[in-house]
């Protein structure tokens, strides 16, 4: 009975908001004339023909920014700009919420001590390990992880050992695992790559020089640690706009004057493993040719093969957005399609539309990656997976001497397919990565007897 009341006050809420957004005057162009306004090609369209009454209304509380001053309080209670949330689905992971659910019956500490003991029981035996039977999708463990002393350490700052009605949140385990494996892999590093945006920087933007990740990826390569982005994006025979990304570092390079000997530990691998790229003497990117780098399965790949798996996925991405309504702009490239939406939308939209094209592609003759970018998605020819094992063999880097940091290990990102290959550090932007780099480099340096400054 109560949630019948609930819900009837939630109808009559959501009919009297869509009521009075039916009745204000929109003000200015069309959706249509703006997109003529900016040249736009779309090929995949919501149209305002479909739409129903209901559909309208909800479109302009979405889209049209200049109704919402104009609505009631009783509208605004409605907003529908709430709907833009990225929600929780940035933050999935079978074995974290595995560790969640034992905090109903164990304490954080009893948490760790017996996930520390499956962790390093499957370290030995996967396939036959506790954790594989409690949690059948968890991957490689590369390394030992402490952490009973990466949850000390974290308590000091969060208090989880104390709090009695507030468990440990996702992000919280997440540190205390970021935590343990950096103390991990501090001792035996080689190699770290970093995922680009929503790791190095933010969506859409680059490596300025008053960043402050590039002291760290300097205080790195100087520590005869290899050091690469393996990013999605990829420009086939233009490294201007790779080296536009990174602008601040190599002027970084350049007035810090590095030695050829320091510079050479640096890489790209664009494309997900598509394009390998290193730093010139005068400090400027080029290709590394194909034959020096790329594995036997990369070069067995056929063009035909390749032309086929994009056109499949171009189909299935602009039919499934033409299903979920949602009006986008098609880019295809050499060893990539993508979509990218032309209003404004929901981040559950893109994941269904990333799922989809994974569950359409299984099988296909050339592996790819679907995944959603936050305000994208793309089909890659490849994976991260592919690239960074290229990369570990053309670098002679072990699994447990590598370390991949990225934001996207959920069932839809592009770092996902990492975890096998080597340990991984979850961020969630950039100012993570920076304080965890700040922690590794600590480490590191206190193996050498010298303080690290930043």
């Amino acid at each position: 009975l109560v949630l019948d009341v609930h819900r009837h006050r939630i109808v009559r809420t959501c009919d009297a908001a869509m009521d009075v957004a039916a009745r204000v005057q929109v003000r200015g162009r069309t959706r249509g004339s703006k997109d003529e306004g900016h040249g736009r090609r779309t090929v995949a369209t919501a149209g305002a023909a479909h739409d129903t009454p209901t559909m309208s209304r909800w479109r302009r509380l979405l889209y049209e920014p200049e109704s919402w001053s104009r609505l009631d309080e009783r509208a605004r209670g409605a907003d529908a700009r709430v709907l833009r949330r990225k929600g929780h689905l940035k933050e999935q992971d079978q074995l974290i919420e595995f560790m969640m659910a034992m905090h109903l019956t164990h304490t954080p500490m009893e948490v760790m001590q017996k996930m520390e003991r499956w962790l390093r029981e499957h370290a030995q035996d996967a396939e036959r390990s506790t954790l594989r039977r409690l949690v059948p999708s968890v991957g490689r463990i590369h390394t030992p992880l402490r952490l009973v002393e990466a949850l000390k350490e974290y308590d000091e700052h969060a208090s989880l050992l104390r709090r009695r009605f507030v468990k440990p949140n996702f992000a919280e385990i997440r540190h205390v695992l970021n935590i343990a494996q950096l103390r991990a892999s501090a001792e035996q590093l080689r190699l770290i790559t970093f995922d680009a945006d929503g790791t190095l920087y933010a969506d859409g933007h680059h490596i300025e020089q008053e960043d402050e990740i590039i002291g760290h990826v300097v205080a790195l390569l100087r520590s005869d640690v290899h050091v690469a982005i393996v990013t999605a994006a990829g420009y086939p025979g233009d490294v201007t706009k790779f080296q536009g990304r990174i602008r601040g570092l190599l002027a970084a390079f350049q007035q810090l004057h590095l030695p050829k000997a320091i510079t050479d530990r640096f890489h790209i691998m664009g494309g997900e493993c598509n394009y390998l790229l290193r730093v010139t003497e005068e400090y400027g990117l080029e290709f590394v040719p194909d034959e020096e780098w790329q594995s036997q399965a990369m070069r067995a790949w056929e063009e035909e093969d390749i032309e086929e798996l994009l056109s499949e996925a171009q189909n299935v991405l602009l039919e499934t957005a033409s299903y979920l309504r949602l009006e986008v702009q098609l880019l295809r490239k050499e060893r990539s399609v993508g979509i990218l939406p032309q209003q404004p939308t929901i981040y559950e939209v893109l994941e269904d539309i990333a799922l989809s094209a994974q569950h359409h592609l299984t099988g296909s003759k050339v592996p790819c990656c679907a995944f959603n970018g936050g305000n994208d998605v793309f089909v890659d020819v490849g994976n991260k997976s592919m690239g960074l094992e290229a990369l570990m063999d053309y670098l002679q880097v072990q699994p447990n001497q590598a370390l991949h940091v990225g934001d996207r290990f959920t069932v839809s990102g592009n770092d996902r397919a990492t975890r096998d290959k080597c340990p991984i550090l979850w961020v969630a932007n950039p100012g993570e990565t920076t304080f965890f780099i700040s922690l590794l480099m600590n480490d590191i340096q206190q193996q050498k007897k010298t303080p690290y400054i930043e």
